[in-house]
C-alpha cells in the first residue's frame, strides 16, 4: 500500500495549517486507501486571534497545534525521510508561509525551514510526487524554483509575480482545478488562495490533486 507524508504547520489558517485544506487532504487520501502520517515543524510562533485577525499575545508550538488536526498522531518534521514514503503533501494556511518559510514577510527572498527544504529536496531527487495546496507552492518555488517547476497559487498577480521571481513558472488556475508539472512530478491547487471559495470547491481541487498523485503511484 502506498504511503503519504502530510506536512502541517499548526492549526488555523492565519497562523498555522488551513484546517479545511488539511482535512480535505486526509479525507481524499483515506478515500483512496492511502496510508498517511502527519508531520510538523517543532517551532514556536505568535498566535493570531481568529475572531479579530490580530495577534493575541500568546505563543504556541506548531507541532503541538498540528496534533489537533492529526488527532494526536503527528511527528516532528525532522523525522520525515523521503525513503519511507511514496509522496509528500503540503496543505496551505499562513503557517506554510510563516513557519515552513518566511514568504509571508519576505516574498521571493524568503528563508525556508531547514527541515522543509530537506524534505522537498529529498522527494524531488527521489522522483516522488509532491503535492502543494494554497500558499504552500511558495515553499516549493523557493526550494525548487531553479528546477523551473510549474505551479499555481490561483490568480493573484502579486503572489504569482513573487513566485516567478524564485525561478519557478506560475500558471493561473481556478479553485477546483490543478496544475500538473509532469516533468518535475509536482501538482498544485489554489484552494483558499481564493478567499471566497466554498469548502466543497476546496475539497474538489484537493481531491483532484490527490487523484493525480495516486495515478503516479500506480
Amino acid at each position: 500500500m502506498p504511503k503519504a507524508a502530510v506536512v502541517l504547520s499548526g492549526c488555523g489558517f492565519l497562523d498555522g495549517a488551513e484546517i479545511t485544506e488539511a482535512v480535505s487532504v486526509l479525507i481524499a487520501l483515506s478515500q483512496r486507501g492511502i496510508e498517511y502520517r502527519c508531520f510538523a515543524p517543532d517551532v514556536s510562533y505568535e498566535v493570531v486571534d481568529h475572531t479579530t485577525c490580530e495577534p493575541s499575545g500568546e505563543s504556541r508550538n506548531a507541532l503541538t497545534e498540528s496534533a489537533r488536526i492529526a488527532r494526536g498522531v503527528v511527528e516532528a518534521l525532522r523525522h520525515l525521510k523521503a525513503e519511507d514514503f511514496d509522496t509528500v503533501i503540503f496543505p496551505g494556511g499562513f503557517g506554510a508561509a510563516k513557519h515552513l518559510c518566511t514568504f509571508a514577510s519576505k516574498g521571493p527572498d524568503c528563508d525556508v525551514h531547514r527541515e522543509a527544504k530537506r524534505v522537498l529536496e529529498g522527494f524531488y531527487e527521489a522522483g516522488k510526487p509532491i503535492g502543494l495546496a494554497c500558499i504552500a507552492p511558495a515553499v516549493g518555488a523557493k526550494v525548487l524554483g531553479s528546477k523551473g517547476i510549474n505551479i499555481t497559487i490561483g490568480n493573484d498577480k502579486g503572489t504569482a509575480d513573487a513566485i516567478r521571481a524564485t525561478g519557478a513558472t506560475h500558471t493561473d488556475c481556478d479553485v477546483t482545478s490543478i496544475v500538473v508539472d509532469e516533468t518535475n512530478n509536482v501538482v498544485t491547487t489554489p484552494a483558499y488562495m481564493y478567499g471566497d471559495a466554498t469548502p466543497a470547491q476546496v475539497f474538489e481541487g484537493i481531491s483532484k490533486m490527490i487523484e493525480w498523485i495516486v495515478g503516479r503511484l500506480g
